[in-house]
């Protein structure tokens, strides 16, 4: 979708109320399960919460309790997030102080080539 038809639908959403919003929501819904050339992928976590806040909407709990919800899962994304790539550095600081640039996928190969009776 191009940005100029995002902006324009967004401009159209912001002035919704949270209960509206979760009717365009679920037509969206509707129009990708029959029409989308592909699947809308997001990261696990986001699939997580996108779990969590349907179950709250059959729930029938009230609006401000499901937006309070998302926003602490929202934060806790965040977080998890940042420690992701908090790790992803070290391991490539460590990768880089070692000399060492295989991925992985190619460590395990390695091991699996000096230990072939190991178990995975």
């Amino acid at each position: 979708m191009n940005e100029f038809l995002k902006k324009r639908i967004q401009r159209k959403l912001d002035v919704l109320s949270d209960e509206m919003g979760y009717r365009v929501l679920d037509y969206v819904e509707f129009l990708e399960s029959k029409y989308a050339e592909r699947s809308a992928d997001g990261s696990p976590i986001e699939k997580i919460a996108d779990t969590v806040e349907d179950a709250l909407r059959l729930g029938k709990m009230p609006v401000a309790a499901i937006r309070g919800t998302m926003q602490v899962m929202d934060s806790a994304g965040k977080l998890v997030q940042g420690i992701s790539a908090a790790g992803r550095a070290v391991v490539e600081e460590i990768q880089k102080a070692t000399g060492e640039h295989e991925t992985p996928e190619e460590s395990k190969e390695a091991a699996m080539l000096d230990h072939p009776e190991a178990p995975e």
